[in-house]
């Protein structure tokens, strides 16, 4: 296992590094340094760390010319065709489920902060989570929309992901609409390696609707888990009596289901009952139900009507009988091969989605994902794609790092199965790569830069207003 594992580290860093084509040495080392640092608060400060043997003045070159755009309408296409490229290297070192029949995604998008940063173009309202009760959780800046693939795991795995496509959501756009080119770029290629098997993506309630399920519905392949706010009203299909026969359009919608309204419901088509024991040892029942061919109200270019899926609930009881919830967790499960997942499947499909969140949470924690201050979005965006690399190589090391456990951590329990988690393997990184070693060139010494001539004003940066969307 360890020979396969270092093989896939050695073969992905030398293909990054062939991949730059720009500052390919200072690029590379400053992935290494970002994958291998556990002090550095700033971006500035990993110019400090043994493994980038530069100038923190390389550092930002090679931030600032990641992607070498050209001019004009030109630039977001060729962008695109630089991630899309990225991402199939990316997806040969997806593993291949072994025992589960089909490949697992998610989709979600994170916000970085920027509400200071007046000059930074195109910065809008977006979520930003708020303790303090009665505050309303928005704040000012960019949001970002992440697709993954999510590994085959055991129970008590570290919550690994791998990072496909990474794109801002500009304020023109919506986050389904970026969602919805995510969708086309992975599950529409036919070089990639999931093509023509079975694939599942897992989404949270705003991709519910009916214009993102519609684009979903063109892959046979592709079945989408949603959760769906509970006050929805969806409906069963109608019926026709026997010897009914009513000219014009025949009806498509029956009974309607609103889910806050227990006596709307009729009786489910399946259930499924298991318990859960949590790392405390306290033991849940898990009840699952779920009804068949239920449908949704649609629009004149999304019929629909010819879209059924399948509707499932999730409840959780502690030992005593009672929800630990308040409200019961609705899915919405769509997709012509939907009947190919059993309740449990999809009841473990969701809860593996939460495995994005701790991504967002060590992006930002321990990678500096959402620190980087620049007043251009281009360079910003740059710095999000290079923390999508460091990632990776992380993952591809979650099977040779060593457990170097603190002095406070000794007692803790021991991960299952020889995987690190993301810290562990970040923590050990270095010692990982120096026994790979680096393909990036060592630095030639030059004179120093003449800079701006003396007496040359500086240009003052035109400031942007934050868009307000109606």
């Amino acid at each position: 296992m360890e020979t396969t594992q270092s093989t896939q580290l050695e073969q992905y860093r030398q293909a990054l590094y062939a991949s730059f084509d720009h500052a390919a040495d200072a690029t590379f080392e400053l992935l290494d340094a970002l994958a291998s640092q556990s002090v550095a608060r700033s971006v500035a400060e990993l110019s400090l760390e043994s493994v980038f043997r530069r100038g923190y003045s390389s550092l930002y070159d090679a931030i600032t010319g990641f992607h070498k755009d050209r001019e004009g309408s030109e630039r977001a296409q060729t962008r695109r065709q630089q991630e899309v490229a990225q991402m199939h290297l990316l997806a040969s070192y997806v593993p291949a489920p072994e025992k589960r029949p089909y490949w697992l995604f998610a989709t979600d998008a994170t916000s970085n902060r920027r509400q200071f940063a007046r000059t930074l173009q195109d910065r809008g309202y977006v979520y930003w989570p708020n303790s303090v009760a009665g505050n309303k959780p928005v704040t000012i800046g960019h949001s970002y929309s992440v697709l993954v693939a999510l590994p085959e795991k055991a129970v008590g795995d570290p919550p690994w992901v791998v990072p496909l496509l990474n794109r801002r959501i500009t304020t023109a756009e919506t986050e389904t609409e970026v969602a919805a080119a995510h969708l086309k770029s992975v599950f529409g290629d036919e070089t990639l390696p999931w093509h023509g098997q079975l694939t599942v993506q897992i989404l949270d309630s705003k991709h519910s609707t009916s214009a993102y399920l519609h684009s979903a519905a063109q892959h046979e392949n592709h079945v989408t888990i949603t959760r769906v706010r509970g006050n929805r009203v969806l409906y069963r299909q109608y019926q026709s009596p026997p010897g009914e026969r009513k000219p014009g359009k025949p009806r498509s919608y029956g009974e309607r289901f609103a889910l806050r309204e227990p006596e709307t419901w009729h009786v489910p088509d399946d259930q499924f009952e298991t318990n859960y024991t949590s790392k405390r040892g306290r033991v849940y029942t898990v009840k699952i139900q779920a009804w068949h061919n239920m449908l949704m109200r649609g629009k004149r270019a999304y019929p629909m009507h010819e879209r059924p899926f399948t509707l499932v609930q999730v409840v959780w009881y502690d030992e005593h009988g009672e929800p630990i919830h308040k409200k019961p967790l609705w899915l919405l499960v769509f997709g012509q091969r939907r009947q190919e997942l059993t309740l449990e499947q999809v009841n473990a499909a969701y809860r593996q989605r939460f495995d994005q969140e701790h991504f967002f949470r060590f992006g930002k924690q321990r990678l500096l994902l959402a620190t980087y201050q620049t007043p251009e979005a281009e360079h910003e965006e740059n710095w999000w794609q290079l923390v999508m690399r460091a990632y990776v190589m992380l993952f591809l090391a979650r099977h040779l790092s060593e457990q170097l456990p603190r002095p406070w951590e000794r007692y803790l329990p021991q991960p299952k199965n020889g995987l690190a988690s993301p810290a562990a393997v970040q923590r050990g990184f270095g010692r990982i790569i120096r026994a790979f070693g680096t393909p990036a060139r060592s630095p030639k010494p030059r004179k120093n830069s003449p800079g701006r001539a003396k007496g040359t004003p500086g240009k003052r940066r035109k400031r942007w207003p934050v868009v307000k969307k109606g």
